[in-house]
């Protein structure tokens, strides 16, 4: 589903990803570790074309984005309609209501009649829990309940993968659960068949929920594989 190939991301003269290579499989969740500094954020970045990076390839199912340049806008537009994100500070559109936001992606970005998009708003929220939230501004929601809300709007384009940098990490722990729960549904959902990568440190989560695990040093690949074959050390 994801082929990323030896990519080569740089800040200045720092390089963040050094050569990197990784597939993520189609229907997959896939746990990305490893310790700070070592690109893991970054690279959900590059594979959202959220950061343009200096060499290799990201390829998501038929759409391809190459370094050395900016991506063309309607190469981008392609990505997001296969890829959705969900980033640790939520960035839920404040003036919105909470149907608003999950709405926002299939009429603004699919062109999806709003009735239609209503529709598949209110059933993402239910799925969420957060049903009677519909017509509440995001400051009015609890961290974690705009945490849900972020996953509903990144469901709602009907994605082929979806990304979660962080997704529990500005959370406190009860709020945390929450979001977890959520993401263990998705998980389990057989029907879904949506690709998910995980960032996160809740390692606990990972051995719950991950079918691979891919281990980030140095913006290099330390280990990819099942969970089990790990390295000591980083699933402890």
């Amino acid at each position: 589903m994801i082929r990323v190939t030896n990519l080569v991301k740089e800040h200045g003269a720092h390089r963040i990803l050094n050569g990197l290579t990784v597939e993520f499989p189609r229907g997959k969740v896939t746990g990305v570790v490893g310790p700070s500094g070592s690109g893991k954020s970054t690279l959900l970045r590059c594979i959202n074309g959220l950061e343009p990076f200096q060499a290799g390839e990201v390829a998501v199912g038929d759409v391809r984005l190459v370094g050395g340049g900016t991506p063309p806008r309607a190469t981008l537009v392609q990505l997001r309609r296969r890829v959705g994100m969900v980033f640790q500070s939520f960035n839920l559109f404040p003036h919105m209501t909470v149907l608003g936001n999950v709405m926002s992606g299939p009429v603004h970005a699919l062109g999806r009649p709003a009735a239609e998009a209503e529709a598949t708003a209110k059933r993402l929220l239910d799925r969420v829990g957060l049903a009677d939230k519909a017509a509440a501004k995001p400051a009015q929601l609890s961290g974690g309940q705009q945490q849900r809300v972020a996953i509903a709007r990144a469901l709602a384009v009907n994605p082929a993968a979806i990304l979660f940098d962080e997704p529990t990490s500005a959370l406190d722990p009860r709020m945390a659960a929450e979001v977890m729960r959520v993401i263990d549904d998705l998980a389990d959902d057989e029907q879904l068949q949506t690709t998910m990568v995980i960032v996160t440190h809740d390692i606990p989560a990972l051995k719950r929920v991950a079918d691979t695990l891919v281990v980030l040093d140095r913006g290099t690949v330390a280990y990819a594989g099942e969970p089990a074959g790990a390295p000591p050390g980083y699933l402890d």
